[in-house]
């Protein structure tokens, strides 16, 4: 188990960026899944950004993306700070919605779409809010 807490969500008009963090305490063991996954009003929780990373038998990460971010947002981690970043570009107004990280402590199926439901910890999310 994990516990997640996001931040750096806000209001930017279109074509702006945003980086959101999420702080992460707990057990991280040899190998995780971290994602990001952001819900909009009256739609469902979709997964935007996936890192898997192992370290056997050497440290190999590795990261997907929604079809509709990809080239835009850029998902990282800072190991020594226990931290995992969304770096958003080019923001555009259906980005809108609150954006959630969330954990598991094995890598499974780590690809764009993976369901919430699928890992073990989330954070309570950050609001972004893309203007035009």
């Amino acid at each position: 188990q994990f516990q997640l807490a996001e931040s750096g969500g806000g209001s930017v008009q279109a074509g702006g960026s945003l980086r959101l963090s999420c702080a992460i305490s707990g057990n991280f063991g040899s190998s995780y899944c971290m994602s990001w996954f952001r819900q909009a009003p009256g739609n469902e929780r979709e997964g935007v950004a996936f890192l898997a990373w192992g370290d056997w038998p050497t440290e190999t990460t590795n990261t997907d993306y929604a079809d509709s971010v990809k080239g835009r947002f850029t998902i990282s981690q800072d190991r020594a700070k226990n931290t995992l970043y969304l770096q958003m570009n080019n923001l555009r107004p259906e980005d809108s919605g609150i954006y959630f990280c969330a954990a598991r402590g094995r890598i499974g199926y780590c690809y764009e779409d993976s369901r919430d439901s699928d890992f073990d910890s989330r954070g309570q999310g950050t609001q972004v809010i893309v203007s035009a």
